[in-house]
């Protein structure tokens, strides 16, 4: 597996800009069917009507690399048009763009006919998807993870459908741990916060935990740690983010942050790439939460001797871990749907898919993806976790509105006078004014 340079959002960040262009809306897409288009997002039709043909359909494609993504669609383009005759127009996009770009085609009617993005309930609600019983062979189907069926499903039916996806754990310094005295990573959360101590103990900046609980992806923080401490932000289909499990994780935290003053400073403001990586990359911080991108940044910089261990847990149970996958939906536009259907067809091939994640850096989405990976051991810590991975509620449709909220507001329970109860309080609120 390629390690990348530059770490990108894998569509976390870009569900900022997504929210904000949901709530100018007032909730839903702002769109409400796309027929047919014409312009960036159109498909060529030699027929008319739901029963034509297409001749050319479009992919709007995020793009995770420079060097990988343009080349790998490009290429799975020129296939494609062989295999079925139809042109695959490709438009890779930046993560910074793509949610606008593709918020403005659905509200002039004019999507792409395949959209890879992080966040598809909002469409499906709508009405504007193919389900996977219209376009996915169910032998396909039957390969992704369950976890990835789960979160790409929208009131029983499928409609993301993963390319991708990658799950985190636990980053430590070895040379920092040795040392402190600390010979193996901790497994429960008591030994967290002892060898967070030990190494900030240290001086010279040090410090034991790089917490990053700033806006860029602050709700993936949170739900690692609440996920080892038995929590959730849903349960039975209701919103749980104030639960007591929920509670007594972010008090965790914060007592990390305040009393035993084990992070850097003002982490409830620290963002991922350029906060808390960027610490743990330059050798001051003992431990982060981190995932392969920033393994393949380490590797390349060899300047951090560093290993890498399942997430502590708060009573010394299974270790979890949390997952993040993004989706190719695909919108309903006439005479589309026999191509649609091609596209996964091709795309699911594991030559097709597999190559895809290994060249991007990321972990895969099928069943027969992970037997693919599994000889690769920098991943089994990754790959031995991802079947029972955990994700964010994006099957709610209120989950862009509320991950917006918790990474604006969720770091400030961690601050000197922050109150762990009172946010996620609010947060539940807000999630349930939302639902």
């Amino acid at each position: 597996m390629e390690r990348r340079v530059v770490v990108r959002h894998t569509g976390l960040a870009g569900g900022v800009a997504l929210a904000l262009v949901l709530a100018a809306c007032g909730g839903g897409t702002g769109a409400s069917s796309s027929s047919s288009g014409s312009g960036g997002g159109a498909s060529s039709s030699s027929g008319s009507g739901g029963g034509g043909k297409v001749s050319s359909i479009t992919l709007m494609a995020a793009e995770y690399s420079k060097d990988h993504t343009a080349a790998f669609w490009n290429d799975f383009a020129q296939k494609y048009q062989a295999k079925t005759g139809i042109k695959l127009n490709v438009q890779v996009v930046s993560w910074d763009d793509i949610d606008q770009q593709a918020s403005t085609a659905i509200q002039n009617s004019n999507p792409p006919d395949i959209l890879n993005l992080n966040a598809y309930a909002s469409y499906a609600k709508d009405g504007l998807l193919y389900s996977s019983d219209e376009v996915l062979d169910p032998a396909v189907k039957s390969d992704v993870l369950d976890a990835f069926v789960k979160s790409g499903t929208y009131q029983g039916k499928l409609y993301g459908m993963p390319d991708l996806s990658s799950a985190r754990a636990l980053f430590y310094n070895k040379t920092l741990f040795q040392q402190a005295g600390i010979s193996a990573p901790p497994k429960t959360w008591d030994e967290f916060e002892a060898d967070a101590k030990k190494v900030s103990a240290l001086g010279k900046g040090t410090v034991g935990y790089a917490m990053p609980l700033g806006p860029e992806e602050a709700q993936a923080e949170f739900s690692i740690w609440l996920f080892n401490n038995g929590g959730n932000w849903k349960t039975d289909g209701k919103w749980t983010i104030n639960s007591d499990k929920n509670v007594q994780t972010l008090t965790f935290l914060k007592k990390l942050a305040v009393t035993d003053k084990v992070t850097e400073n003002n982490p409830g403001k620290t963002n991922r790439t350029d906060g808390a990586f960027a610490l743990f990359s330059s050798g001051k911080a003992g431990m982060v939460v981190g995932f392969s991108p920033l393994q393949g940044q380490l590797d390349k910089d060899k300047k951090v001797d560093y290993g890498i261990a399942p997430m502590p847990t708060s009573d010394g149970s299974t270790p979890q871990t949390y997952g993040v996958t993004d989706y190719l939906m695909a919108f309903k536009k006439n005479g589309n749907q026999d191509a649609v259907k091609a596209f996964y067809q091709l795309y699911y091939q594991p030559d097709e898919v597999n190559t895809f994640i290994k060249a991007e850096g990321f972990l895969p989405v099928t069943k027969s993806g992970v037997q693919t990976f599994a000889s690769e051991a920098s991943l089994k810590v990754y790959l031995d976790t991802l079947p029972q991975t955990h994700l964010t509620p994006t099957d709610d449709p209120a989950w862009d509105k509320v991950k917006l909220a918790v990474q604006q507001g969720i770091g400030a329970a961690v601050g000197p006078s922050g109150d762990p109860k009172k946010v996620l309080d609010g947060l539940q609120q807000q999630a349930e004014a939302g639902s």
